[in-house]
């Protein structure tokens, strides 16, 4: 009664973890590392999952069938950001009203801070399978700690240089001062994200012994 199939259920959390970082992903937390005192988005938590499974979908079914999910999780993206912005521009019936500003705080979005985000998961997407698949080719199945998190950390860091670049940079100020700030707020999220990508490296491993020999797998 209750037959799914593996990749089935990989694919189902890949495309949920997109989605609450999405919906999710705009509240930021404090942390400590040392005497350093930063900020994080809570999508901390999900974003190296979706590496992570970008790379156990690129080593069992190959490069095209990775950036297949890669463009199928695009769309879900621009449809999600489309009806927020549907969502929220629609007036309220009498009875939900009182609720609308709580609403529109959590489900409204920005268009520079959507297509930002839009922008970068694109290009980290498709860098991460591609960095991937030529490892692979050079390394066979050897080594799949070093494949995965020098892709994982290429393309985590094009994510967030392109997304904070997009999303924050301010035209009225000067070059230097951007990148001043840019670099203050990049640099200790980009790290934090490599540390969670060593960190669940183990779980690449165990979603390819989960997977492999399953139909399609290339073993």
């Amino acid at each position: 009664m209750f037959n799914v199939k593996k990749l089935d259920v990989l694919l189902s959390l890949y495309v949920g973890f997109i989605v609450m970082s999405e919906l999710m992903g705009a509240k930021t937390f404090p942390f400590s590392l040392g005497p350093l005192h930063l900020n994080a988005t809570v999508a901390i938590f999900v974003l190296p999952f979706v590496y992570a499974i970008n790379d156990i979908i690129t080593e069992l079914y190959g490069k095209r069938r990775a950036q297949s999910v890669v463009r199928s999780s695009l769309l879900v993206v621009a449809v999600l950001i489309l009806f927020s912005l549907l969502a929220t521009m629609l007036p309220a019936s009498h009875r939900f009203a009182p609720q609308e500003p709580a609403y529109r705080a959590i489900f409204g979005v920005s268009i520079r801070i959507a297509l930002s985000s839009l922008a970068a998961f694109a290009l980290s997407e498709f860098t991460d399978v591609l960095i991937f698949a030529k490892l692979r080719q050079k390394l066979g199945k050897r080594n799949l700690w070093l494949r995965t998190n020098v892709s994982n950390f290429v393309s985590e860091f094009l994510d967030t240089a392109v997304f904070m670049t997009l999303a924050f940079y301010a035209l009225h100020v000067s070059l230097g001062a951007n990148v001043s700030f840019l670099a203050s707020i990049a640099t200790p999220y980009w790290l934090l994200r490599c540390a969670m990508s060593i960190l669940e490296t183990p779980l690449v491993y165990a979603g390819v012994r989960w997977l492999k020999g399953t139909e399609g797998a290339i073993e």
